[in-house]
């Protein structure tokens, strides 16, 4: 009798159990192989603001101002870091309880509950943040082409600081971080909104607000060092599998074809950019194989998980001729000065990639498939309403920002401190002592 009894409390014991070991089978595990992708990931996308951006942006500009161009993509990781830290990884990625369809809240501010053991799915969670730090740092360093030359360093900071705060992390929790584009149905696995529109329309408001440069365009003013603009583009290039191919979160299938696609686009956008500025100037240049190369990579950021070869060539192709129209005849018919196309590049391949994203995904054309019961047309509307709202808001939170940073210090130095230059005049420094 004592033995049955002891049966039964042990089979009773063990019914008990096990729901609880399949929970436990069911919870993810640390996966070394996805950890170390994307341990290399973070690292490849950090590489695109620090070196590669600052030095294809360097390259760009006039002499005088090389460093200072080097210095605010150099300050603005640094800045980005200690805020994505203390608050803005929260933000963008924590429960905001009865405001999440906007905005994340202050849950995990100063990363708490993020420790050694802690999962992101099946990576550590400090490695989730460390990626999605790297996306914040190089997302406010591409607006710094559109006021190259003219922005006060200061100005620069507080513009910066208060950009990642009001405008990056909110349109980054819509998104990825649970809010209401995520919800309804957006597309965009690398950041085709979250990054490059959200930059390219701030980088325009930019332009617009702090004016054109002393003599744009009468005088000419041809890039210092086309050298350094090609290194960079090619560090972009390298860096960009990180971005696109990291942005599975694993090391898989859906990465490797985000790689696959990343590079087949690339390439397409490059000859589209040099072929549409050979037929219209007769020769094709380096700054406009570079700058193609970059809107092929912006392009196919937000579909790089969602479309196959032909979609992503097809993509490229485009990206390539029309950001090449925006950044050569749009710009002189609207007659702004954003000096190294930040807007043209950026924001118009955001723009296409994010809608072409809606196109290309059915399987009919190579992509993963549509969701269940979404249309390709149903999909289509909904990218345009990401664009739309990323746009808007964008462009009316950056306005009010520069605004409010001119009113209170200033954007742009003066006519005599432009014309020496920002590298002396700002850091009392040269790029060259010749």
């Amino acid at each position: 009798m004592q033995s049955k009894k002891i049966f039964v409390g042990s089979f009773g014991l063990a019914s008990l159990l096990l729901p609880m070991l399949a929970l436990a089978d069911d919870a993810p595990a640390l996966s070394a192989g996805d950890t170390a992708w994307m341990l290399t990931s973070t690292v490849l996308v950090l590489m695109m603001t620090i070196p590669g951006l600052s030095l294809f942006y360097a390259g760009m500009v006039r002499s005088k101002n090389a460093l200072s161009v080097m210095m605010q993509c150099f300050a603005i990781t640094a800045l980005v870091t200690i805020i994505w830290v203390l608050y803005g990884y929260s933000l963008a990625f924590s429960d905001g309880g009865s405001a999440q369809q906007w905005v994340g809240g202050l849950g995990t501010a100063f990363m708490a509950g993020v420790g050694v053991d802690s999962l992101s799915g099946t990576i550590p969670e400090t490695v989730f943040a460390m990626f999605q730090l790297t996306f914040a740092i190089i997302t406010p360093a591409l607006i710094v082409g559109a006021f190259a030359e003219r922005m006060k360093f200061s100005a620069m900071m507080w513009f910066m600081g208060i950009w990642v705060t009001v405008v990056y992390a909110p349109v980054c929790h819509w998104v990825w971080g649970g809010g209401w584009l995520g919800d309804l149905g957006a597309k965009d696995f690398a950041g085709g909104t979250v990054v490059h529109i959200n930059a390219g329309i701030a980088a325009l408001m930019a332009a617009l607000v702090i004016g054109k440069r002393k003599g744009y365009p009468g005088t000419a003013m041809p890039p210092h060092n086309l050298m350094f603009t090609v290194v960079g583009a090619g560090l972009l290039w390298v860096g960009w599998f990180g971005f696109n191919a990291g942005s599975e979160l694993a090391a898989d299938g859906t990465a490797g074809m985000a790689m696959a696609v990343t590079q087949i686009a690339t390439a397409a956008a490059a000859l589209g950019w040099m072929f549409a500025e050979w037929i219209s100037h007769g020769k094709p240049t380096t700054l406009g194989i570079a700058s193609g190369a970059v809107a092929g990579l912006v392009a196919i950021t937000p579909a790089s998980g969602f479309v196959g070869p032909m979609g992503s060539i097809a993509i490229g192709a485009i990206a390539g001729v029309v950001c090449f129209l925006s950044a050569t005849k749009l710009k002189r018919m609207l007659g702004y000065d954003d000096a190294l196309d930040a807007f043209g590049v950026h924001a118009v391949g955001g723009i296409i990639g994010a809608l072409l994203t809606g196109i290309f995904i059915a399987a009919s054309l190579g992509g993963v498939g549509l969701d269940e019961g979404v249309t390709m047309a149903d999909q289509l509307g909904i990218q345009a309403v990401a664009v739309g709202a990323t746009i808007i808001y964008g462009a009316i939170a950056s306005f009010i920002i520069l605004k409010l940073v001119d009113a209170v210090i200033g954007l742009r130095v003066d006519e005599d401190e432009e014309t020496e230059g920002l590298d002396i005049v700002l850091h009392d420094e040269r790029a060259y002592d010749i």
